[in-house]
């Protein structure tokens, strides 16, 4: 099978959707012999803040001489970013040829009365396969969906259990409260292993969190992002204090960066007490050396264009705080596209008062809100010059053209445009 049979038959499976259950993701486990039993795992969950958690501790892990896997969702550019080993990417080749034997084994599951599995069922068991191949020492793994019924929630335990900042997303599968949500991803905390590192956030949440870590026996340490303390923030980073740890260095941008970061400074310091060899000299180097694309990356500096894969309100929030902080006083030339069952008005209420000029734009997805729809809607909330284009390179183009030195380009409004901004920069790798 070649790499490109083995997207197809993916692709495939992806037409099923995403089924919260568990049973036929344990069989499938089963019948390829339980791959994720005997590894170790970081397990992180959350609405907001997965990935560049995943980023940082997976650079901490690896730089404290750990070999370390990183299980990841969506891809930006290259599905093979999902899945990787020390920051290198699973082989195209082998890709190919563990789905294969994922399609032999989905082929007994339907044999046996079972529904086949679906693309999120067979990507994870494909990452389990990898990382125990490549002799893993520890697997930072995310949760791709809630967290109690996710497929990644097949392992039996992890050496630190993260929780990350909750918000209002897929809310027909998880709830319809904050409330709600959190107890769907407290989900992944098992009676054994290590610690539920915390991001601290609002109190109903936290009361959730607090009451799933006594159910499960869990010590919980909460990571308070208000004691990170920026000194300097620029394009190129930010410098911080936080706690006892005096001018730490990250190159992800964002104030909700500081947040996110002394969740893995958190679980890091947890790990070490457990045993690890972490030191604070491969913290340090970890997060200095924290790589994630697409999350308020600067792709072009003259004039600047940013891009951020902020699609949903709290994203939202986030980033204009972000944007705020580091151009203060500033509007914004803003290119966007968003999904139609996002709730893109409450982001398009918190940019309407920095726009300068909104260009809309539809993402490559069956989902995509019409740019001419997203227009109409941005037209009700400000009086900015809005236009809409069909296609990312379109816009693009125009905006460039006439862009003076001294504007500011922010592209933001779904992680299915980030591949395509990339690449339209010439950033054709993770």
């Amino acid at each position: 099978m070649t790499y490109e049979e083995a997207l197809l038959i993916l692709d495939r499976a992806s037409k099923s959707g995403s089924i919260l259950e568990r049973d036929v993701m344990d069989a499938l486990l089963k019948e390829l012999g339980n791959p994720h039993l005997g590894m170790k795992y970081i397990h992180i969950a959350g609405t907001n803040g997965k990935g560049s958690a995943s980023a940082y501790m997976s650079s901490i892990l690896t730089r404290s001489g750990y070999r370390t896997g990183l299980y990841t969702s969506p891809y930006i550019q290259e599905f093979t970013e999902r899945i990787q080993v020390d920051g290198v990417q699973i082989p195209k080749d082998e890709l190919a040829e563990i789905t294969e034997e994922l399609d032999r084994a989905s082929d007994l599951l339907e044999q046996k009365g079972y529904r086949r599995p679906t693309v999120f069922e067979l990507i994870t068991a494909l990452g389990f396969i990898w990382f125990k191949r490549e002799k893993c020492d520890v697997v930072v793994l995310e949760v791709g969906m809630g967290g109690k019924l996710d497929a990644t929630n097949s392992i039996t335990e992890a050496e630190a259990y993260l929780l990350m900042n909750i918000g209002y997303d897929h809310m027909a599968e998880l709830g319809d409260t904050l409330e709600l949500i959190a107890g769907e991803k407290a989900g992944i905390l098992k009676a054994g292993g290590g610690p539920a590192v915390v991001y601290a956030q609002t109190p109903g949440v936290m009361e959730v969190f607090r009451a799933a870590c006594e159910e499960k026996g869990k010590e919980m340490i909460i990571a308070d992002g208000e004691l990170a303390k920026a000194k300097e923030m620029t394009i190129d980073g930010t410098v911080f204090d936080y706690k006892q740890f005096k001018d730490l260095k990250i190159p992800l941008l964002g104030v909700y960066q500081l947040r996110n970061a002394a969740v893995a400074i958190e679980c890091a310091v947890a790990l070490a007490a457990r045993g690890w060899n972490i030191t604070e000299a491969s913290m340090r180097e970890g997060l200095a050396n924290a790589y994630w694309p697409g999350r308020v990356e600067v792709l072009q500096r003259d004039p600047i264009v940013i891009v951020d894969g902020a699609h949903n309100p709290q994203g939202t929030a986030a980033l204009t705080e972000t944007l705020r902080a580091i151009f203060p006083g500033r509007k914004f030339t803003f290119v966007c596209g968003v999904l139609a069952d996002k709730d893109y008005d409450s982001s398009l209420e918190l940019i309407a008062p920095l726009t300068q000029k909104f260009n809309a734009v539809a993402p490559n997805s069956y989902r995509a809100l019409s740019s001419e729809a997203l227009a109409k809607e941005m037209r009700e909330r400000s009086s900015a010059s809005i236009r809409s284009f069909e296609t990312i390179p379109e816009a693009l183009d125009s905006v460039l053209k006439e862009a003076e030195k001294n504007d500011i380009i922010c592209v933001f409004g779904s992680l299915y445009q980030v591949g395509d901004v990339r690449s339209y920069f010439g950033r054709n790798t993770f």
